[in-house]
């Protein structure tokens, strides 16, 4: 019986040790694309991305698609856009609690055309 107590505490250590602590991330500006296309991230096709601390990674809690076609110019798949995320970072994926596109500024350099 004390066997079994033993392996059960040692298991439950176990799993408490390699557990991965959720990192919170509050009202950041980051950099959002498709991972495959934008990030070179490995990923089952195009996917909602961001960049926090220069590091990649897929975001749950909002979709590629909830933020317009990410096929078109400006789309997440051909851009990069900032994009101001609450969430938290959990097994290596952005957990997203908020998460709002930011507009794109104007470029300075169109030239008019009156």
């Amino acid at each position: 019986m004390i066997r079994y107590f033993i392996v059960l505490v040692i298991a439950l250590v176990s799993i408490n040790a390699s557990a991965q602590t959720a990192v919170p991330v509050k009202n950041r500006i980051v950099e959002a694309a498709c991972g495959e296309c934008q990030f070179h991230m490995q990923g089952k096709g195009c996917q909602l991305a961001v960049l926090i601390d220069n590091k990649p990674y897929f975001v749950d809690g909002t979709s590629i698609d909830n933020h317009g076609d990410a096929h078109s110019k400006d789309g997440f798949c051909n851009a990069t856009r900032k994009a101001k995320v609450s969430g938290q970072i959990v097994d290596n994926r952005f957990v997203a609690t908020s998460f709002k596109l930011l507009p794109e500024k104007p470029s300075k350099n169109k030239v008019s055309t009156n």
